[in-house]
């Protein structure tokens, strides 16, 4: 980064399955650069023409380089975003990546209402959540993190629960888990720096609005 950081517009994208969602709907906004793919090897790609720089990172990561000004702008999942809780505007949903978190348990573990939980062990990648979520209803559980396979949690006895996003529900069924409690849905959201939003205001409200336009028309 320069001294002319303040001509660019920083854009951070998720690698993974909402990367090539989020590069597509830029285009539409006129939003590009060149080789501007989640497996580029390059840190920063950058628009020169259009002033645009665009930071390909870890999922969990864009909520950080948004809080701290490193990117002026990201895109990332609800849930990631609500996990992180971050001190960063959120702008807009853009509808896709729908999912939602959910509480799940065993089939034939499954107990009569949520409060006859308490006090037992749930696996999740989103302890804070997880926790407000609980908490709220007075219930107090040991919570383990894990990063992936959170179905496994249960079935080897680790937990008695998991609380984790789901899409279809078909990885559940298949490990004979049951979902008990909805417990907020999820897709992806436009976030901004706090101060880049005073400072790069007509850019950002610019794009902002474009984006707003587009999904009002519901293009392909």
């Amino acid at each position: 980064m320069t001294s002319n950081d303040n001509d660019y517009l920083t854009i951070a994208l998720p690698k993974g399955k909402l990367f090539s969602l989020s590069a597509k709907l830029l285009v539409r906004v006129g939003y590009t650069a060149e080789d501007l793919s989640d497996k580029s090897r390059k840190l920063i790609i950058t628009n020169e023409e259009k002033k645009i720089r665009f930071i390909v990172s870890k999922t969990s990561d864009v909520p950080t380089y948004v809080e701290y000004g490193a990117a002026d702008i990201g895109i990332i999942g609800k849930d990631v975003l609500l996990e992180a809780n971050k001190e960063v505007y959120e702008m807009l949903d853009l509808g896709f990546g729908k999912c939602h978190l959910m509480m799940a348990v065993p089939k034939a573990e499954k107990r009569e209402k949520l409060t006859d939980y308490d006090h037992t062990r749930v696996a999740t990648k989103y302890p804070h959540i997880a926790e407000q979520f609980f908490g709220q209803r007075g219930m107090q559980m040991e919570y383990i993190k894990l990063n992936g396979s959170i179905e496994l949690g249960p079935i080897v006895g680790l937990s008695e629960s998991i609380v984790d996003i789901v899409e279809t529900g078909t990885t559940l069924r298949e490990n004979d888990l049951e979902e008990i409690v909805h417990i907020v849905d999820a897709s992806a959201r436009l976030i901004v720096n706090r101060v880049s939003f005073k400072l790069k205001f007509d850019r950002i409200h610019e794009l902002v609005e474009d984006l707003r336009r587009v999904l009002n028309r519901g293009e392909e």
